[in-house]
């Protein structure tokens, strides 16, 4: 699918779906989709279980074909709109998408339903939301992963090459074998910017400690590297692993959602790897890979879209976009979790000087796949 601009196409991150309940946004929908009430449990209309809150104000979510439990994106997104109505500021639902052509006919939907924000995950989403917006100017809606309009449509997007670029300098640092990889989901430019970020990183430690750590599965440079062709292909992601350890590598770096998880089960099972993930921290949303997650490279969806929902409820819908960068906590690295005490003092200092001069701009990221 074309877009006007390639840094709006998001990480379409994700395994297989939950099956998700019918409820508050209506029945199965035309275009393939389903909905659920809010907070997404049986007969619950608030996360929890609490009671609704005290606001007419509704907000509701299309999620990208990864679904509502994707470890990842989907995921993160609707943790943002269960924060704003657990804040009693909004009603909130979600909407799931089972395929791209399910997009138009989803949003088409909550805009029937009275929603008052509808929010939209994931930058391929880009022209079906721009289109709607454009046709109705008096419906609000922001995207994650995607460019705003200037009027009824916010963009939220993420400088995510700033993390990764930490990501980059640990997994050099961490590095046994010298050796470390990386590989996307599909060659689109919220994937690269991740592995641009990541080799810029590693280029940096290099130069900083006289090293030669080693790239696989990528090249800046070029654009070019390796790719699962799906975010939800486990298997594809084992055999990548596979062969990334079995050319030395030991730090893997998979900017490819549920993907991502077949490289963890790997890492897990013949313990010759560690991995960095992505989006939302590993352990939280994966933990039963805890014991390989180095850390996560996190995108803070979830207080992005929670901002934009309770600004739109105080009656403040954001004409500008958002961007999330490692000085507003948008971007960063996560807790090292069980391998807090395997990382040294010395490393976690430079990751925190490095982390601000990347703010102070003294370095200089040149991914080009960046929010301009």
């Amino acid at each position: 699918m074309a877009l006007r601009r390639t840094y709006g196409v998001a990480i379409t991150a994700g395994i297989a779906a939950l099956a998700l309940l019918l409820g508050a946004c209506g029945s199965k929908s035309n275009g393939g989709g389903t909905t659920a009430p809010a907070g997404g449990g049986s007969g619950s209309s608030t996360p929890g279980g609490s009671s609704a809150p005290a606001t007419d104000f509704t907000a509701c979510m299309v999620t990208d074909t990864g679904g509502i439990d994707d470890k990842s994106f989907n995921a993160s997104a609707w943790a943002g709109m269960q924060k704003a109505q657990s804040d009693g500021k909004a009603k909130v639902s979600y909407v799931q998408s089972k395929a791209e052509t399910d997009y138009k006919t989803n949003i088409s939907k909550l805009e029937s339903q009275n929603c008052k924000l509808i929010v939209t995950v994931g930058g391929l989403m880009g022209d079906a939301t721009t289109a709607a917006a454009k046709a109705k100017p008096s419906q609000y809606f922001a995207e994650v992963d995607y460019f705003g309009n200037g009027t009824n449509l916010q963009g939220l997007q993420f400088n995510t090459a700033q993390g990764a670029f930490l990501g980059g300098y640990l997994a050099a640092a961490y590095s046994k074998t010298g050796i470390v990889a990386t590989y996307g989901g599909l060659k689109i430019a919220p994937v690269t910017i991740y592995m641009d970020g990541f080799q810029e990183g590693i280029n940096y430690y290099n130069q900083q400690k006289g090293k030669s750590v080693k790239l696989l599965g990528w090249d800046e440079k070029k654009q070019n590297g390796s790719f699962a062709g799906s975010f939800i292909d486990q298997t594809k992601g084992t055999q990548l692993a596979t062969n990334f350890v079995a050319q030395g590598a030991d730090v893997i770096f998979p900017v490819a959602g549920g993907t991502g998880l077949g490289s963890a089960a790997y890492a897990k099972s013949s313990g010759k790897a560690v991995v960095i993930w992505v989006d939302t921290d590993g352990v939280n949303s994966a933990p039963q890979y805890t014991s390989v997650f180095l850390t996560t490279v996190f995108k803070g969806i979830d207080l992005a879209v929670t901002k934009a929902v309770e600004d739109s409820s105080g009656g403040t819908y954001a004409t500008k976009d958002y961007v999330g960068t490692l000085d507003n906590g948008g971007t960063g690295l996560s807790p090292f979790h069980d391998f807090d005490t395997k990382v040294d003092s010395t490393l976690k200092s430079d990751l925190d000087t490095i982390k601000q001069k990347i703010i102070s701009g003294e370095i200089k990221i040149t991914s080009p796949a960046q929010p301009k």
